[in-house]
């Protein structure tokens, strides 16, 4: 097996040498079947549809997340030799972390109830290309990255921090491969001086030295701006609300209306009895195939649902945030009756969605500070970082352009009636 360079946007060159059994492992997962898929999984999921520059895939990530991961490994590997047995689980694991993962991402998993970590860690078992390329490695390795990526377990919690924590290596990448793809500048982190800030505690565990604590800070505060101006974008979260009132629709019609290929069909009326096969056969490329078919054939309410996706002819969305819960469902009620008015049916066109964000949690694998002689958590040496502990909630209203005025004004004068 010859020795490769992928040439990345953030990276630059990332080189594996198949002379070195941890890195010849990975040239063979990334030549597998199921890895190659990944290039055909979008990382952002619809957010192309709000930032044109969105289309970057979760293979490109995935290769990131390695790379990064490889760094920290070569720099913990100085304090503690013995790390380098777990080199090849820590690889694994980083490279194959969203090998599971549905069509359009994230919003996959909402639109057709999958989990991405289980379905990760069955094809690490079951899919002879990517368990024999482990095995291969060393016995047991497998085993070992699936049951971190499923599970958070790993024989070193250091090498679980690397790859599931608050400052693991996938956030690390894709704060800064996102931030570069949609063009927005909160996701510039400083990744050297984290990276150089990482080491390891008197008990072997994950901790950052004091030197790196303004780069961490700069993290956490770039991963929250990244979340509010990116992730939960107004139309974003409009776009994920669409695709799964898509595919309830089609759903709900049923294999008698709606036309679906054979592993289309086991996703919408069999999704809890797929095989790893047909969920490994379904990608971007046959969901937009369906989206097209169905825009052109399927029934009036599911083919113009699917036209508002493809023609990027969106609904809106209001922000109320600021209203009490009973408030934003009385304002829903209200959207649905203005949409009736104007000849909308608005089970197609009325929603809520509602987020939390936790900037930070501090009970949650919280970061640690150790300069050689105290270890504390990091929330207790930062203000900052304490404020972000606190969660911020955000909810969209979803409605038709057609009754956008009608339905601000209203929310004007509930403002002004709870106010005073």
């Amino acid at each position: 097996m010859a020795s490769r360079t992928y040439h990345d946007p953030l990276h630059r060159g990332i080189s594996l040498d198949a002379s070195d059994p941890a890195e010849a492992m990975v040239l063979s997962l990334v030549d597998s079947a199921p890895f190659q898929r990944l290039r055909r999984i979008r990382q952002l999921g619809p957010a192309f549809l709000t930032f044109h520059g969105a289309e970057s895939s979760r293979f490109t990530h995935s290769l990131g997340v390695f790379s990064i991961a490889r760094r920290a490994m070569e720099k913990l590997k100085r304090q503690d030799p013995a790390l380098e047995q777990q080199r090849g689980v820590l690889y694994g694991a980083a490279l194959l972390h969203d090998l599971g993962h549905a069509p359009l991402s994230h919003t996959g998993e909402e639109m057709f109830g999958t989990h991405h970590e289980q379905w990760s860690a069955r094809v690490i078992r079951e899919h002879a290309q990517i368990r024999d390329s482990l095995e291969h490695y060393a016995p047991g390795t497998a085993d070992a990255v699936a049951d971190l990526l499923e599970r958070g377990q790993a024989e070193r919690g250091v090498i679980k921090s690397l790859v599931s924590s608050q400052l693991d290596c996938d956030r690390l990448d894709y704060l800064l491969r996102d931030s570069y793809s949609t063009g927005a500048r909160y996701g510039q982190l400083d990744l050297d001086r984290i990276l150089a800030a990482m080491t390891l505690a008197p008990d072997g565990e994950l901790a950052i030295h004091p030197k790196g604590l303004m780069a961490v800070e700069h993290y956490l505060v770039v991963r929250n701006l990244m979340y509010r101006s990116v992730y939960n974008h107004r139309l974003n979260v409009m776009c994920n609300w669409l695709l799964e009132r898509l595919i309830q629709e089609a759903r709900h019609l049923g294999p008698d209306h709606v036309w679906a290929d054979s592993t289309m069909r086991r996703w919408l009326w069999g999704c809890e009895r797929l095989d790893l096969e047909t969920y490994l056969a379904n990608d971007d490329l046959r969901v937009g195939y369906h989206l097209q078919r169905w825009q052109a054939e399927a029934p009036a309410p599911l083919a113009s649902l699917c036209d508002r996706f493809l023609n990027r002819r969106l609904l809106k969305a209001l922000d109320v945030s600021s209203l009490q819960t009973s408030d934003r469902l009385e304002l829903l009620a209200a959207a649905q009756t203005m949409s009736e008015s104007a000849g909308l049916d608005p089970s197609y066109c009325c929603g809520l969605r509602q987020h939390q964000l936790h900037g930070y949690h501090p009970y949650r694998g919280g970061l640690r500070l150790w300069d050689g002689h105290n270890l504390q958590a990091l929330e207790q040496e930062s203000a900052l970082v304490n404020s972000l502990a606190t969660p911020a909630e955000s909810a969209w209203l979803i409605h038709p352009p057609d009754i956008a005025a009608e339905l601000k004004a209203t929310m004007r004068r509930e403002v002004r009636l709870s106010q005073g």
